[in-house]
């Protein structure tokens, strides 16, 4: 046999197939159990030959393989009116939720500050989210009226201030974080107020700790999410695990601090909570009262979305309305 002739044979034949069937034609003819090809390499008895029909076999195989790929690309261009050369069309594509777009902020400022970001668990118990924060047993907040029970013992948290009380047992002052997760109320849904939303909560705990320490901390934290421009100030306020408490409020960005309904005619909004560290919470935890001080705040993401892009209200964050959620 003479393996060149055979093999130009082959490669004229395969070249001429204008279609798969006739490449089949081709396949069968020149590689095909009866084909010449495989006859004789049944007949093979020396190395030399046997290595020139194999390497016939090969070239073979790859010129039916490329003739393949060639008459599937043909196919694709018969009866399309356009040029499927051309480059597409690129999907789309989304961006981050503003709601993690203000997460990244809060937690680059508490960064440079030097503050540790920690996430904890959202089913809480009564012990976590209450007890150990202090909580005296008549108030509000511990009625099924305003917080999520799943049993007697386990809740969906009201706050991310159980992650202060899971770091304390861990680790000894001085501490530095910030807690940032989904909480749950059973709050009326109106234009600040949601029954599920994100919240971030610092906690520091180190010697010597005063209130001028904390409304530094959040005076920069404000400028840093609202801008030089908007006014921040601090009232005196009662919360169970801080002593003394206050609120921070920032200028409404809607009425520019004239009184609106969303800031109930004020020309304020009540940014979250925040104090001095109450003795009792680090008694519970085993810190030394007369050694360590501390303070603490939280705050509402979305009320922080809110204010610094002038958003009348909630909803609109989880309504999924592209056409508000693509301006940010």
């Amino acid at each position: 046999m003479d393996a060149t002739a055979l093999e130009n044979e082959a490669r004229s034949a395969i070249a001429a197939a204008a279609d798969t069937d006739e490449l089949e034609a081709a396949r069968v003819r020149f590689l095909g159990r009866k084909s010449d090809l495989k006859l004789a390499l049944r007949e093979v008895r020396d190395r030399e030959t046997g290595m020139t029909l194999n390497a016939v076999r090969e070239h073979i195989e790859a010129a039916l393989a490329e003739r393949e790929r060639e008459l599937a690309a043909a196919a694709l261009t018969e009866d399309v009116d356009f040029d499927v050369t051309l480059p597409g069309e690129r999907p789309p594509l989304g961006h981050l939720h503003l709601i993690t777009q203000i997460r990244r902020a809060v937690e680059d400022a508490f960064i440079g500050l030097g503050y540790e970001v920690r996430e904890d668990r959202e089913v809480e118990t009564v012990e976590y989210n209450f007890d150990k924060l202090a909580f005296p047993d008549w108030h509000a907040t511990r009625s099924p009226r305003q917080t999520l029970f799943l049993d007697d013992t386990r809740l969906l948290r009201t706050e991310t201030s159980p992650s202060q009380i899971h770091l304390m047992e861990e680790r000894q002052p001085p501490l530095y974080m910030v807690s940032i997760g989904r909480v749950y109320r059973r709050d009326t849904i109106d234009a600040t107020h949601f029954t599920m939303f994100h919240q971030f909560e610092g906690l520091a705990v180190d010697e010597g700790l005063t209130l001028a320490d904390l409304k530094g901390t959040l005076l920069h934290v404000m400028r840093a999410l609202y801008g030089p421009e908007r006014r921040v100030r601090f009232r005196t306020h009662y919360f169970p695990f801080t002593e003394p408490s206050m609120e921070p409020d920032v200028s409404c960005p809607l009425c520019a601090g004239e009184g609106c309904r969303v800031c109930k005619f004020s020309g304020w909004i009540e940014m979250g909570g925040s104090g001095m560290v109450d003795p009792a919470v680090f008694e519970n935890v085993g810190y030394d009262t007369e050694r360590w001080s501390g303070f603490a705040f939280g705050m509402g993401l979305e009320r922080t979305a809110q204010l610094r892009h002038a958003v009348p209200a909630l909803r609109p964050f989880w309504e999924n309305d592209l056409r508000i959620l693509r301006q940010f």
